[in-house]
């Protein structure tokens, strides 16, 4: 009796094998990954206000997309006005040249978001903060007033919207730029904030859009 013979094409058979099995695993991976993004952003949208949370330099550096830069911008509306991208989470400072400085913004979550145009009316540094009675209705811990400092949530600077409640303001949780989380109003860090506060005049006006224009 001859003693069995192993097939020639044993070989590339199994690095077949196993490279098929490879690509598998990778392909549910990738399948995987925008499912956790997804509960990742329900994580965010949930965060509260946090009064007197102090954050640190680390804290302030945001992903790459959300850091202050100049991009291409196609716009008619004169330099220096504000455009607010709600959908995107960006506002942008018009400039010549069919440029635009965007920052990375925080939104508000469902139910508070808005559109419109309006004007800045007034500039504050280190603003005071007063909880509207909403917002103490779904958070009863938060205080009913607080003096201005790097703990208030209004953080560094505020721009206020017509004479509306809405404002620009900073903020001392920096982890919820590019999230949707406030009562309508739109959130800088503090670095960023300040950037703008010294760019921008009283008067400006504030277009606020939920998508992009096409």
């Amino acid at each position: 009796m001859q003693p069995a013979r192993l097939s020639s094409n044993a070989g590339p058979q199994m690095l077949l094998f196993r490279f098929c099995f490879c690509f598998q695993i990778i392909l549910l991976a990738s399948l995987a990954v925008p499912a956790s993004r997804a509960f990742a952003q329900r994580e965010d949208m949930s965060i509260g206000d946090q009064p007197g949370l102090i954050p640190n330099a680390a804290d302030e550096q945001l992903p790459l997309q959300f850091r202050r830069q100049v991009v291409l911008y196609r716009s008619t509306e004169a330099p220096g006005t504000i455009i607010v991208h709600t959908s995107e989470r960006f506002l942008y400072v018009v400039q010549p040249n069919g440029r635009a400085l965007r920052y990375g913004i925080g939104v508000g979550r469902d139910g508070f978001q808005w559109q419109g145009l309006l004007r800045i009316t007034r500039k504050q540094e280190w603003p005071d903060w007063t909880p509207p009675t909403e917002m103490i209705e779904r958070q009863p811990y938060l205080p009913r007033f607080m003096a201005g400092g790097p703990g208030n949530p209004m953080g560094a600077r505020a721009l206020y919207l017509g004479d509306t409640v809405y404002r620009i303001h900073g903020t001392n949780q920096p982890k919820t730029i590019g999230t949707a989380v406030s009562s309508g109003c739109f959130r800088l860090v503090n670095g960023d904030v300040i950037d703008l506060y010294d760019r921008i005049p009283v008067g400006t006006k504030v277009i606020v859009r939920q998508k992009p224009e096409l």
